[in-house]
């Protein structure tokens, strides 16, 4: 929406809790710029949002603001998740669960750092993307939002910087923290860890829930050692001891006769089910696993889960499971849809990480406002979805540039002409 002369309500509300953290005003307007632009703007890039405005600075400031001001981003997350406890729908809670998943978020850009190649199963081609994993929190009000992130590199790319450094004056010693960070090789189970171990540190309540590849012997192991509940998918192939034998997970379910399963009613979804407690090769500890059939007598199970909990019943691995549907693929959706989680076109690393926090920012304030008992004050209606939130303030923002045009005309007695160069749409 070009021509924008005011802030939404949600980016004032920003400004009063996060504004503290710039140095400036300057500063401070970027940041409400580059909110405004996710939340509303047609292109989430740098130049796109800094068209966006009636009166703005050129856009190498946002840029330069993005990528060389000090400013700490990690804080500014720690403050977004200390923000959203102040809410009751978005607070912790011993009920809550931590989701976990990775996203391919693309680009167009072919020298972004950390960007590669990778193949997407859903468009079933190649794309120039990263892969992130993120961990993100259901709230027992169903709200959720993102906790953390972090960004997967190629092993090749690691190989490539480590070379670069060493062929520098003073090499790998004169490096900086970052540099050396890129360096260093970590596989997505190893950055799985880091999350849980970032999640236990902060000490956020809930259990953790995840599909199939991240199921692993070391993964389960590790949450488990952390003293931590998990539920999560489990591979039809997986070998498992049952009754002092060693087979697949499949070959188990094969064995289970239709009058042995039970029925599972959540919600309106039927489902039959058969639990037993085993043994899995490598796991360190006795586990629950629930296997699942639409049918009672279906021939094949449609789903296999997992938890160390082996006193759970099967409603509350359920439960738990389904909210990593609501804790990621929601916000992977709404985030690239609407939020311009993978429109940012910046080179550098810590310029996309940036982004990545400011659209995690601007996806929780909209969260905040959603699902209340009563019509949200700015946006006139009762807000259910990240999209509604969106359109709601383009539609205020569009309010106020409306209500300014008319106030300028009526007294100060401006020209069209005028009007228009003021808001950059001659």
């Amino acid at each position: 929406m070009p021509g924008i002369v005011e802030f939404p309500s949600v980016v004032h509300d920003a400004l009063f809790a996060f504004g503290d953290m710039f140095k400036n005003d300057p500063e401070r307007r970027h940041f409400a710029e580059y909110l405004t632009g996710l939340l509303v703007a047609e292109r989430k890039t740098v130049s796109g949002i800094n068209a966006e405005f009636a009166q703005t600075t050129d856009q190498s400031c946002l840029n330069r603001w993005l990528t060389e001001v000090e400013w700490d981003e990690r804080e500014l997350n720690r403050r977004r998740l200390e923000w959203l406890q102040g809410e009751p729908s978005t607070r912790y809670s011993e009920q809550g669960v931590i989701a976990i998943d990775n996203t391919l978020v693309g680009h167009d850009g072919k020298h972004i750092e950390e960007a590669g190649y990778y193949w997407d199963h859903a468009d079933k081609r190649h794309l120039i993307a990263h892969d992130l994993l993120i961990a993100n929190y259901v709230c027992t009000s169903d709200k959720h939002y993102p906790l953390e992130f972090r960004r997967f590199r190629k092993k090749e790319a690691c190989e490539a910087a480590l070379q670069e450094l060493e062929a520098r004056p003073g090499g790998l010693a004169a490096a900086s923290v970052e540099e050396r960070r890129r360096t260093v090789f970590k596989d997505h189970t190893e950055l799985f860890k880091e999350l849980v171990d970032w999640v236990v540190a902060e000490k956020i309540p809930g259990e953790f829930t995840f599909d199939c590849y991240f199921s692993s012997v070391e993964n389960l192991n590790h949450i488990h050692a952390r003293q931590r509940s998990y539920v999560g998918d489990l591979k039809f192939n997986r070998k498992i001891w049952f009754q002092g034998r060693e087979l697949k997970a499949s070959e188990l379910a094969e064995r289970i006769a239709p009058e042995s399963r039970k029925l599972v009613e959540i919600g309106s979804k039927q489902q039959w089910y058969f639990t037993v407690t085993i043994r899995i090769p490598g796991v360190d500890h006795a586990v629950r696993i629930a296997i699942l059939w639409d049918r009672k007598n279906g021939k094949e199970a449609v789903k296999m889960l997992v938890s160390n909990r082996t006193h759970w019943e099967i409603t509350r691995i359920l439960r738990t499971y389904r909210k990593r549907w609501t804790g990621t693929e929601t916000f992977h959706r709404d985030g690239k849809q609407h939020l311009g989680m993978g429109d940012c076109q910046l080179r550098s690393g810590e310029g996309q990480t940036r982004h990545m926090y400011l659209v995690m920012l601007a996806h929780s304030l909209l969260v905040s406002q959603m699902q209340q008992g009563r019509a949200c004050e700015w946006a006139l209606e009762k807000l259910t979805t990240i999209g509604q939130a969106c359109r709601a303030v383009l539609r205020e923002t569009l309010g106020k540039t409306i209500s300014w045009v008319i106030e300028q005309v009526t007294k100060e007695s401006w020209s069209q002409e005028r009007i228009k160069a003021h808001l950059a749409v001659a």
